[in-house]
């Protein structure tokens, strides 16, 4: 337990640290939802997510570097899908369409009858549903055994002439039936047959919670290529193109409630049915749609403030220009948060004139804004930081964007830097129940303790 106070007459929260890690909860300043237990209908999936890193021995800054390292490549693929996707990208025609790939979250399915298990990657950035698949004529190292279709009595091909087929973005077609290939940008791919099968979702251990879902259709892949998803057998897209599992599923909503990152409660995903969550205050915001990129959830942001000044960025940065670059998509496969460049440093600046700590430049954290803790000192103060979305301010909990390690002595602004896309990362996420509601085409953030779903 984390006690905070809030000083609004300096717009500074003053936070306690812990003994070993340095962790910041401002209890007062962001109010987390009361919980009731939510009893998933026949209509909706819940379906339980775990960290790529749980399970490890490494402390929450370790976690925050490693999804760091990772997120690097993963904002390179991103920026490379706008730039082949705009007009005035001169492209080969045997280029494939880059996509995102990789993640930070990892969900428990099972594919085939009889049903065998599949962790997969969790992509909101993309819609492809894959694994691998015997013969496999190049297959990486995966955590469970390949998926055989010859031993699933429900497993079929999808022709050349089904809707899924003709909305892949790069597809052939043979006497085997529809051929993809899903390419990742950092040389990571996989190429293989569309097929369709049974999926079961729930709790492994609760065969109550456990519904199977047939017909869907998922890439079969015979030649995968990359070291992005050894922690996995595959991935599954939640973007918003036809091919994802929310299309396929059909449902209008779906939500996540991501936990601390070092926390050992596993987080949560509802499919079609959201938690009862009680709370005092919740931001909805609308989703906007990128034509050259339909798949990503885009974020109606309008400004940040940091302390009780809202910072000089122009009013274009958070829009999407006509060749489909900027703008600020929110990605539960990316860390940290990306603030395009020029708006970062104005953030950057701001928070440093604010904040009454020494900065530490050694770069040992990998993270742009650090601050040495004083030795002994069990408190400190930091700036509030606010996203004003259009249609409410979020301001997030300490938790939210402070990060830091008792150990060395340091805090870390859990935000960095992009030259064009900005992304609202998974840190920024945690302990905010984030609602998907593509009938009405909005997001809500809801504070909810996510260890208590």
């Amino acid at each position: 337990m984390f006690m905070a106070t809030q000083s609004c007459s300096k717009c500074v929260m003053l936070v306690t640290l812990v003994v070993t890690i340095f962790f910041i909860n401002p209890t007062s300043s962001t109010s987390r939802g009361s919980l009731n237990p939510h009893k998933i209908s026949n209509h909706g999936l819940r379906v339980a997510l775990r960290h790529v890193d749980s399970g490890k021995n490494l402390t929450k800054l370790e976690r925050i570097q490693h999804g760091i390292n990772r997120g690097h490549s993963r904002l390179q693929r991103l920026n490379a899908m706008v730039l082949s996707s705009s007009p005035t990208h001169d492209s080969s025609p045997l280029e494939t369409p880059i996509h995102a790939g990789n993640g930070e979250y990892l969900m428990e399915l099972s594919i085939g009858t009889p049903p065998v298990s599949y962790p997969a990657v969790l992509d909101t950035g993309s819609d492809l549903i894959w694994t691998q698949c015997k013969p496999c004529s190049q297959c990486y190292k995966q955590p469970t055994q390949i998926f055989d279709p010859k031993k699933s009595s429900t497993f079929s091909k999808l022709s050349c002439s089904s809707n899924l087929c003709n909305a892949l973005p790069s597809s052939s077609c043979n006497k085997n039936g529809c051929n993809y290939v899903y390419s990742y940008g950092d040389n990571s791919m996989t190429q293989g047959v569309l097929g369709s099968e049974t999926f079961t979702f729930g709790d492994e251990n609760n065969k109550k919670h456990k519904v199977s879902v047939q017909n869907i259709g998922f890439g079969c892949g015979e030649d995968n290529e990359g070291e992005g998803f050894e922690q996995a057998s595959g991935l599954v897209g939640l973007g918003r193109g036809s091919l994802s599992l929310v299309s396929q599923l059909k449902e209008q909503r779906f939500s996540y409630c991501l936990t601390s990152m070092d926390d050992t409660k596993e987080s949560v995903l509802f499919l079609g049915s959201v938690a009862n969550v009680h709370v005092t205050k919740h931001v909805t915001t609308p989703l906007i749609t990128n034509p050259l990129q339909p798949s990503f959830y885009y974020l109606s942001l309008e400004g940040i403030s940091v302390g009780d000044t809202r910072l000089s960025i122009e009013k274009s940065t958070f829009e999407v220009s006509d060749d489909g670059s900027g703008g600020m998509i929110i990605d539960s496969g990316t860390t940290i948060t990306y603030i395009e460049e020029n708006a970062f440093g104005s953030l950057k600046k701001e928070f440093i004139s604010q904040t009454n700590l020494p900065v530490d430049d050694s770069g040992s954290t990998g993270l742009d804004v650090c601050f040495s803790l004083p030795s002994g000192k069990t408190q400190v103060e930091i700036p509030k930081l606010v996203f004003h979305f259009k249609g409410g301010d979020l301001e997030l909990a300490g938790e939210n964007y402070m990060i830091g390690d008792s150990s060395l002595g340091v805090a870390c602004l859990a935000m960095g830097a992009s030259n064009g896309m900005s992304i609202f990362g998974n840190v920024q996420q945690q302990n905010i129940l984030v609602n998907h509601d593509l009938e009405k085409e909005t997001i809500s953030f809801v504070p909810t303790q996510c260890n208590k779903l």
